[in-house]
Order: structure tokens, then sequence, then C-alpha cells
């Protein structure tokens, strides 16, 4: 049986390997994302001033349905606010998580609404 803690383990190896080579920057920002039990969460980050440009979650738009479709809607949301910001391309950083699921469902849904991975 694997524990908890060597998923989460797991998990922060994959984040930091994945971190070496994603940035954002002020044109470009990185589009991270972070899954919790509950919920998703969505941020803009420009790293070079260390700076969130914009951020989303399921706590903040209260969604409602299943995860994916939760994780569609922060998706839209997070996509609206970057062209609120003038930001139109990002870097997306899957946070170590495995690209399917709720994390794709953002970043197709993010896709949609006119972001540029």
């Amino acid at each position: 049986m694997i524990k908890r803690q060597d998923r989460k383990v797991n998990r922060l190896k994959r984040h930091k390997r994945v971190r070496v080579h994603v940035a954002g920057t002020p044109e470009r920002p990185r589009l991270a994302v972070f899954r919790s039990l509950n919920h998703l969460y969505a941020q803009l980050i420009d790293d070079g001033a260390s700076r969130t440009l914009a951020a989303a979650s399921t706590v903040e738009i209260k969604a409602k349905g299943n995860g994916v479709a939760q994780a569609a809607e922060v998706g839209k949301a997070i996509a609206a606010k970057a062209k609120a910001a003038g930001v139109n391309s990002v870097v997306f950083d899957r946070g170590g998580f495995l690209y399917h699921g709720r994390i794709k469902a953002l970043a197709d849904a993010a896709r949609e609404a006119g972001l540029e991975f």
C-alpha cells in the first residue's frame, strides 16, 4: 500500500523537475495549477517579479457539478481574468500532477476560452 506522504513527496519531485524548464515572464506568465482533494486552484504568475497576476479557484466561483465540470469552470474563469490583465499566452505548469482528469479539463477550458499554451 502506498502511503499518502509517499505520494506527496513523489508529486513534489515531479513538480521540481517541471519547474526547472518552466518559468513565467510578464509577457507569458506561468499558469500554475494545484489540486487538493476538494478544490482546484489556478494562478497566473510572473516569476521575474514574483507576482500573481490573476487567480481562480473552485472556492471562489462556487461551481456546481462534478470535479471535471468544476475544473472547466475554473479554466474559463482564469482565461477571462488573463484577458482582462492583457495576457494572451501562458506557460502551463501542471504542478507535478498527471495531465488527465481535472487538470486536463482546466487546460482544455482555458484553451477554448482563448488562452494560448
